[in-house]
């Protein structure tokens, strides 16, 4: 025993350097093979900014918030702030599978360590996380704040749940960092830094979580009246102007725009597509998920419902390239589990093989060639049929506490006398 315990202990520092290599190489891969585009255009367009000109005339389309964020990386070459930026993206990453796949394994009795690392290579090779470290953009960071607050949530109703059991210790749970207090701060900043994740603001007030809905409101709006103290013209200039660009980040007809705005543009053979109906159809999609999304949130599966929100997002922007379907990972996993909870049944055996069917499909879709991916439509396909056929996992994740129910009395049976009595 100890000499196989000394070996493994050997063994998983090599295993991890190992790894830690093979994720800056595939990550220098994708920086050389995409080219740092969108990170070169923001790159002078911030350095432009600094030196007086307007921030929005050189093509950028983050919001100011966004914009004061990436001005300190201005002042460094580009090459370099691209790795900076990449290795923060693949930390998010990693944080993020962490919180995703960790419980994940850990309910199939598996070790954390073997699960995260094989979720995070398989994320790795997607079109979502190439793009983004290969491009320059912050929807891995973005990712990542929206999955923290998931984090929180959990917590949150965990240290709700123990004060119930143990109403003594509320409380010092709730002076807690633990308890998930600051639940809503990630999407919060999120939302200050892009405007896809206000809709999961809309989440939380539909399912009627006040508190972090009024926390991520608060902060999205104080970092924006932040931005607007500090860059006053910039602001102004977004909000007047850059934000009613709807096709700013590309052209709605463009291929790689895989939103339902794209795909209608291009079934109509048009550089656009009719407002009016783009606008119906994308109601009826939001409405659709966040009617989903609240039933997983009912049935006790908050991941599974931020999943739908974060599908229902992408579908529904004018503008969706590959480096914004990051919601389609947790989908794959959420399809993974959904099959392995019904391995055993009979009955069941024929479902969970269709979700493991439908994960892997998902997956080749995401690893196979981007243009050929692109010129089928296949991520706009996939997107939608996700957000109406994903599965939820009733109490798999919950963030409510269950209403305490009164215990029944227990009747104690009357002890029979003595024959005769």
């Amino acid at each position: 025993m100890p000499a196989m315990e000394h070996s493994e202990r050997t063994f998983r520092p090599v295993v991890i350097g190992l790894g830690c290599l093979a994720v800056l190489w595939a990550t220098g891969h994708f920086l050389h093979t995409y080219g740092v585009q969108a990170l070169a255009v923001d790159h002078e367009a911030i350095r432009a900014w600094l030196a007086g000109d307007d921030l929005y005339g050189l093509g950028t389309a983050h919001p100011p918030t966004a914009a004061l964020l990436l001005a300190p990386a201005a002042a460094l070459p580009l090459t370099v702030a691209a790795w900076l930026l990449a290795l923060a993206g693949v930390a998010a990453l990693i944080l993020a599978v962490i919180a995703l796949a960790g419980p994940v394994a850990r309910r199939y009795g598996r070790a954390r360590g073997p699960a995260v690392a094989v979720a995070a290579a398989v994320a790795l090779m997607t079109e979502p996380v190439r793009a983004t470290l290969g491009l320059g953009h912050l929807d891995l960071l973005i990712f990542g704040l929206i999955v923290a607050d998931l984090v929180a949530l959990r917590r949150a109703a965990w240290a709700r749940r123990r004060a119930t059991w143990w109403p003594g210790t509320r409380p010092g749970l709730e002076r807690s960092w633990s308890t998930g207090a600051w639940a809503g701060l990630g999407i919060g900043i999120a939302s200050a830094l892009a405007v896809g994740p206000v809709l999961f603001i809309v989440h939380l007030a539909v399912t009627r979580q006040w508190r972090p809905a009024l926390t991520a409101a608060s902060t999205a709006a104080t970092l924006t009246l932040g931005a607007l103290l500090i860059t006053p013209g910039a602001t102004g200039t977004w909000f007047s102007t850059a934000l009613a660009q709807v096709d700013r980040a590309g052209p709605i007809s463009d291929p790689a725009n895989q939103s339902l705005a794209g795909l209608l543009a291009r079934l109509n053979d048009s550089t656009g597509t009719p407002v009016l109906v783009w606008i119906s159809f994308a109601a009826l999609l939001v409405a659709v998920g966040l009617i989903r999304a609240r039933a997983a949130h009912a049935d006790g599966d908050e991941i599974t419902a931020f999943t739908l929100v974060g599908l229902a997002g992408a579908a529904t922007a004018p503008v969706t390239t590959g480096h914004e379907l990051f919601w389609v990972l947790p989908a794959m996993l959420i399809l993974v589990d959904a099959a392995a909870r019904l391995r055993r049944p009979r009955a069941s055996r024929f479902a969970g093989i269709g979700y493991a069917a439908a994960a892997l499909v998902v997956y080749l879709l995401l690893v196979l060639p981007t243009q050929m991916m692109v010129d089928w439509n296949a991520y706009a396909f996939a997107v939608i049929a996700l957000m109406n056929g994903l599965p939820w996992r009733p109490g798999v994740a919950p963030t409510t506490t269950p209403a305490r129910r009164p215990v029944a009395p227990v009747r104690v049976p009357a002890i029979p006398g003595p024959r005769g009595s």
